[in-house]
């Protein structure tokens, strides 16, 4: 089954990684041939991310609490006697300097991991490098479709995603009704139908299509005026 990628998107996740895998890697480290080096220079990584991210998020309240009281000081209120807050920040000793791009060698580094002769998905699991399993449900799948003309010509563009194809419906007169007007299994869907003489508007909407089949729901109807 698909699985999501193992890194985190954010930083306090990425943080929470890198603290993770430098605590659990040394008892796989002659397994995965990991040498002290390395070991040390993960835990370097993992310190000086944490404390950075420690003192930047101290550093992001101290700012608020220095608005606020600017603000206060400046125009006046029923809180507050005027004293500055503190402009020190308490993260302790700084660890050891890194070199930028801690999440770039952690990356390179998990790569190489995963390669090792003797690395498991077990192994994996345990390190915390492997992505939770996705779950994929078509039912819920709803295509957002955009339109546009190029020479006076319709085109839809939509994202496919997990689906084989789109499966196109237009109304082309008001309460007209829609019709179906082809399978596209490309991203990109031109209606070469004439344009009329005058301005009309042709509505659109799609479906995606799993196996042959109509999967999810119709998408919101998306307009373009076309002719004239």
């Amino acid at each position: 089954m698909p699985k999501n990628y193992y890194l985190p998107t954010d930083d306090a996740g990425k943080a929470e990684l890198l603290e993770h895998l430098a605590a659990r890697l040394p008892f796989y480290a002659e397994q995965l041939n990991v040498s002290t080096g390395e070991l040390s220079s993960l835990n370097a990584d993992a310190s000086a991310y944490r404390y950075t991210m420690t003192m930047n998020n101290q550093a992001q309240h101290s700012a608020k609490n220095w608005v606020a009281f600017k603000n206060q000081l400046r125009d006046g209120g029923a809180n507050g006697n005027g004293s500055f807050p503190p402009i020190s920040l308490a993260g302790g000793a700084a660890p050891e300097a890194v070199p930028p791009g801690i999440i770039p060698r952690l990356t390179t580094f998990v790569t190489r991991l995963k390669t090792a002769p003797n690395y498991t998905e077990a192994i994996g699991q345990d390190l915390g490098l492997i992505g939770t399993v996705r779950v994929v449900d078509p039912s819920v799948w709803q295509p957002a479709i955009a339109t546009h003309t190029e020479a006076g010509r319709p085109v839809l563009a939509w994202s496919k995603g997990g689906a084989d194809a789109l499966e196109i419906w237009v109304e082309r007169t008001p309460q007209g009704g829609f019709v179906a007007l082809d399978i596209s299994t490309d991203t990109r869907y031109q209606d070469d139908e004439p344009t009329p003489a005058t301005p009309a508007v042709w509505r659109y909407k799609a479906i995606f299509r799993l196996k042959d089949e109509p999967v999810g729901n119709w998408s919101d109807v998306a307009s373009v005026v076309v002719g004239g």
